[in-house]
């Protein structure tokens, strides 16, 4: 017995470019056709992010925690180079 296939759902275009593909180099480039996300029509869907206002408290919070990121990694990176230098000075080059 065969299954009956779903249906599937149709493929609508709406004439949005989510990406374009006309880049410079490649077989298919028109120069002609560039379009910049300013010529699309978006008058219906809400494409606008408003920016995110912080408080003073949560913009220092922020960035200690940037800080925090960094120094965490600096520490990560020197401590490997100080075990390179320990390793080379005492089996190495002993």
């Amino acid at each position: 017995m065969r299954r009956k296939r779903a249906e599937k759902p149709e493929n609508i275009d709406d004439g949005r470019v989510i990406a374009s593909m006309n880049v410079d180099g490649m077989p298919w480039y028109s120069p002609g056709k560039t379009r910049d996300a300013t010529d699309a029509d978006t008058s219906d869907d809400n494409t606008t992010v408003a920016p995110i206002e912080m408080t003073r408290r949560e913009s220092i919070a922020f960035t200690f925690g940037i800080l925090k990121a960094v120094l965490l990694v600096t520490l990560v990176f020197l401590g490997s180079l100080f075990l390179f230098i320990i390793f080379c000075i005492n089996i190495w080059f002993a």
